[in-house]
């Protein structure tokens, strides 16, 4: 049932909104990929040094959602979101006027620490509005919204970089931070009651993370959903060497299969909630899992071989569109699980995806190899601890 404090009549503007704010990540990343030479040469920097704003920003992300969930918890949504994105715009600032490579690094850690409250806490938010069930569906619609992003953002950055520059690309950031906290201020309420919020002290609301480490349950989840977004991560880091200098595609078809991509993500999730009702999330999620590992199996299987390339985009393409469905399922799943902690429970999951995703691409990088198996072992090995994982949350939520 939806809360008291959102209109249902505008609803359809809540869950824009709300993907909107899940997709400061991806936007953040997205956008100025394209620039990443212009700033290298702008900055008098070497490539590795700024691809390293690149890990940071990860890094950071994930430390700033395990920081926000517990504390939104105590203390509300509203108030450490605005603080978030406060943070968020002023860093974002920091980024675009930044006369130094070591400046751009830290103000992209800070950019992220600040981004991932808007991320995280949306996904709360929906879990304080809607019961769990009719929550996943939102989650859902609202990773429609987010898989707009990596559509649009390296176009959208390409643009910004021929008009104005590597700076201009931040300047569309900065943007984007002030406009989403003067949409927030103004359009959304507290989700969360102080009746409703936890009482228990900051140190042990944190705690609660090693309460999730040590469920089944919870970490079945966890691995479910992490090792599906480790999956598009080493996709991410590796198919662009597989691609353009392998299999000789231009950047331009190269952009273009990566944003079919996004497109598989959009479908996954539009059948997910128009099904989750009558299957539920438990189901949905098993079927994302083995959809993603029958993916990785055909991409495996194919690799290495010249005629088989559609088969790899095939296998990769149904890969990556699992990404969002197992998302949506795993992360509901796990705030139903834990209705007093939803805020630390989507800020685990956030990180765990986020962590995880770092891991599979160092792994990705280490384990290199000309004709792309690497990259298709690693995605084998991920997808199919993604797939254990709901293995063990099955048995193991079927005898709680």
């Amino acid at each position: 049932m939806i809360h008291s404090a959102i209109d249902p009549a505008r609803e359809g503007r809540f869950i824009l909104l709300l993907g909107a704010l899940v997709a400061f990540g991806p936007l953040a990343i997205d956008l100025y990929l394209p620039a990443l030479p212009a700033i290298a040469s702008g900055l008098a920097a070497s490539a590795e040094a700024v691809q390293l704003s690149i890990t940071v920003f990860l890094a950071g992300f994930s430390l700033g959602m395990l920081f926000y969930g517990p504390i939104s918890d105590r203390y509300g949504r509203r108030t450490v979101m605005l603080s978030g994105i406060a943070l968020f715009a002023a860093a974002s600032l920091a980024c675009m006027l930044a006369t130094a490579v070591e400046q751009l690094i830290v103000a992209r850690f800070v950019q992220a620490l600040g981004g991932g409250a808007a991320s995280v806490l949306a996904r709360a938010v929906v879990r304080d509005v809607y019961a769990p069930t009719e929550a996943i569906r939102k989650l859902s619609l609202m990773a429609m919204v987010t898989a707009i992003a990596p559509l649009l953002a390296p176009l959208l950055g390409s643009l910004l970089l021929v008009q104005f520059g590597w700076r201009g690309t931040f300047a569309a950031v900065v943007l984007w931070g002030v406009l989403s906290l003067l949409v927030v201020w103004f359009q959304l309420p507290e989700t969360l009651p102080s009746e409703q919020r936890g009482q228990l002290p900051l140190g042990r609301a944190f705690a609660i993370y090693g309460s999730f480490l040590i469920d089944p349950v919870a970490l079945g989840l966890l691995l479910a959903g992490g090792m599906s977004f480790a999956a598009m991560f080493a996709y991410i880091t590796a198919s662009p060497f597989y691609f353009i200098e392998l299999h000789g595609f231009s950047p331009f078809a190269y952009s273009v299969l990566f944003a079919s991509n996004a497109v598989g993500i959009f479908i996954a999730n539009f059948v997910n909630s128009r099904l989750v009702k009558r299957r539920g999330p438990a189901v949905m999620a098993g079927v994302g899992c083995s959809l993603g590992f029958a993916g990785a199996l055909l991409l495996w299987a194919a690799t290495g071989f010249a005629g088989a390339l559609p088969a790899v985009i095939l296998g990769l393409f149904v890969v990556v569109s699992m990404t969002g469905l197992l998302g949506a399922n795993c992360v509901g799943l796990l705030m139903a699980r834990y209705p007093q902690n939803a805020g630390a429970a989507a800020a685990l999951f956030g990180a765990s995806q986020f962590g995880l995703g770092m891991l599979a691409s160092a792994t990705v990088s280490y384990v290199h190899s000309p004709d792309g198996r690497g990259m298709a072992w690693v995605i084998l090995v991920v997808s199919g601890v993604s797939l254990l994982g709901w293995l063990g949350f099955h048995k193991y939520n079927d005898h709680r």
